[in-house]
């Protein structure tokens, strides 16, 4: 920085002392030519020597203040230089950012349609698995339901078929088994047991 300055105050040094150079020239070459003209020289004189006292003060105003001026634009101008650069890397480093997470939403989108298809792919096969144990599970408690019902009225119908055998054999023997009949079986079973010893 005190280099911009520096460099800054030596040229408005040099434009300052040769715009003084050119006064003095045009000054001497002037009172050259109005060497005749006294009075009207003399007035012109003293008009070159009061541009030359103003362009003076103001080339010595500029000199003083000049560098500080200049110095502070120079300051400011760096700092907006830094501010925008830093700017920038901050702006370069979120597109950085943004460019790696874009890359990233496309794996991750990639990763979940796969995960997706593979539980989806799981589920189906699960409920197919569930549905088929469940179906089993149906025939086998259907075919067990058939067979108890199908023992059952089995013994139902050994129970009626023995009842019917039991009641057409009282039928029978109450038609057939006649007061008499009865004394001789009777007679018959108290024989057989006298027979055999006790």
């Amino acid at each position: 920085m005190p280099r911009i300055v520096r460099s800054i105050t030596l040229y408005a040094k040099v434009a300052a002392s040769e715009l003084l150079a050119m006064l003095l020239l045009a000054l001497s070459a002037h009172a050259e030519e109005t060497a005749n003209a006294s009075q009207q020289s003399a007035e012109n004189l003293f008009k070159w020597i009061n541009f030359a006292i103003v362009a003076g003060v103001i080339i010595w105003i500029c000199l003083r203040s000049g560098p500080a001026f200049f110095s502070r634009r120079a300051d400011v101008i760096t700092s907006a230089i830094e501010k925008s650069t830093a700017a920038k890397n901050r702006a370069d480093e979120q597109l950085h950012e943004a460019e790696t997470k874009l890359q990233n939403l496309e794996k991750e989108v990639a990763e979940l349609r796969a995960a997706a298809l593979r539980e989806s792919t799981a589920e189906g096969e699960r409920i197919r698995n569930i549905t088929g144990t469940d179906e089993q599970k149906i025939d086998a408690a259907a075919k067990a339901e058939v067979n108890a019902t199908e023992r059952a009225a089995r013994l139902e119908l050994k129970t009626l078929a023995a009842n019917l055998a039991v009641d057409g054999a009282e039928a029978l023997l109450a038609s057939q088994l006649t007061p008499a009949a009865q004394e001789s079986l009777i007679n018959n079973f108290v024989k057989t047991l006298d027979r055999r010893p006790n």
